[in-house]
């Protein structure tokens, strides 16, 4: 890949002292609040994991080191229509390796992929078949990371595939798939709608699903899919009111405060990893959290990183002020809390790029719904591993990518 062109640079992230000195300064100076006696987890981050934690941050995490590791990647940033996108490019030594894009979710970034980059890009290396040997581009989704400022409002799914589109484009990839969870989800089945022509498939892990109102889109359920839609009713969606709702807002607290964004977040990987009753660096290493947290302070995406939240459920999808139930409420219309008038949670041109889903215990995905909005070819249920796959269960992802991309390239 070129390295000159007026709207491609290299990038290496080299975070100023100055800026670790003030998150220092920062953690050591909390003003930590009172809490509840006896109610654990069950109303937040309690006081006494977060205090240890955070302490833990400041005074044995070594940023520098996470940063070298990143660092061994090459990385760019591309400017595309205003929009500067950062992306680490990791050539395969194999020369018939096949181009994967890997996309991110919220509250992640290039560094849930880590455990999954040699692997894929040189299972030579790593016992694999250098048959299944990827060329990897794996960018910070607008928003986040150093893909950042925000070019604009309007920075939905769709758009975000647009310019990803191009910037697989720029890089003279013909013919590549892409691997998406979380955001990703979103993202990816976008692109395979806009690029047809060159996306080779899409494979989709942590995916949501849901019903649209049709009649009997309920029925015949199996006993796991209806835990899964219970699961989906009951969830605490509280942090995605926030971010979908009131993103700036949010922003002023988790920007100005290293605890209130390590809060924010470890909250999720406590609430989504394997095992549900675990701490969240039972699941996934917590040097890992701190790595990943770390670029949301530094870089400060806690309000960009939110707003594709805004785009896609406030501004397009709700229309019961995000109620998931099955019944918003005896009005005669839709039979869901979900607005079909055109948002992207609703169905709508289904997908035609083979797809392939990988389905963890945390997830709530529910095959029928799935298969009337996307091609899928290839489905698996797992007994293990949370919604950050990635990093909890990287062979369990890394695997189940070969085996899909065996059938479709």
């Amino acid at each position: 890949m070129a390295n000159s062109t007026h709207d491609m640079r290299t990038f290496r992230i080299d975070i100023p002292q100055t800026q670790l000195d003030d998150l220092h300064a920062r953690l050591a100076d909390t003003r930590w609040p009172d809490e509840l006696p006896g109610v654990g987890w069950s109303r937040g981050v309690p006081v006494e994991y977060l205090r240890e934690l955070a302490e833990y941050w400041r005074t044995r995490y070594d940023w520098r080191t996470h940063e070298a590791e990143l660092n061994e990647h090459p990385q760019y940033v591309a400017s595309i229509e205003g929009q500067d996108i950062h992306f680490l490019h990791v050539r395969s030594p194999e020369p018939d390796a096949a181009p994967l894009l890997l996309l991110h979710g919220w509250p992640g970034g290039v560094v849930d992929f880590l455990d999954v980059i040699g692997p894929l890009s040189d299972p030579r290396a790593h016992g694999g078949d250098p048959a299944d040997a990827f060329h990897l581009v794996i960018p910070s989704l607008p928003g986040f990371g150093f893909s950042t400022p925000l070019a604009g409002p309007g920075m939905g799914a769709s758009r975000m595939a647009g310019l990803l589109v191009q910037l697989m484009a720029r890089l003279g990839y013909e013919r590549y798939g892409i691997q998406g969870y979380d955001t990703g989800t979103w993202v990816a089945p976008e692109m395979g709608k806009q690029d047809p022509d060159h996306v080779s498939g899409i494979h989709l892990n942590a995916m949501i699903t849901f019903p649209i109102g049709e009649e009997g889109e309920l029925d015949g359920l199996t006993e796991t899919e209806q835990r899964r839609w219970q699961a989906m009713q009951d969830f605490n969606d509280g942090y995605l009111q926030c971010n979908s709702k009131r993103p700036q807002t949010v922003a002023y607290g988790l920007h100005d405060s290293p605890v209130g964004q390590l809060a924010w977040i470890v909250e999720k990987f406590k609430e989504l990893t394997d095992p549900e009753d675990g701490l969240p660096e039972d699941g996934i290493g917590r040097d890992r959290i701190l790595t990943d947290v770390s670029l949301y302070w530094f870089t400060g995406t806690a309000g960009s990183a939110a707003q594709i939240y805004y785009e896609e459920i406030s501004a397009n999808a709700w229309s019961g002020a995000g109620d998931w139930s099955a019944d918003s409420g005896g009005d005669g219309g839709d039979s869901t809390g979900w607005d079909d008038g055109g948002g992207d949670w609703a169905a709508g041109q289904r997908g035609t790029v083979p797809t392939g889903v990988l389905v963890s215990t945390h997830d709530v995905t529910i095959r029928r719904w799935a298969e009337r909005d996307h091609n899928i070819v290839h489905w698996r249920e797992l007994d293990r591993g949370g919604h950050f796959l990635a990093m909890e269960a990287p062979d369990l992802l890394v695997g189940d990518v070969r085996a899909f991309f065996q059938k479709v390239r």
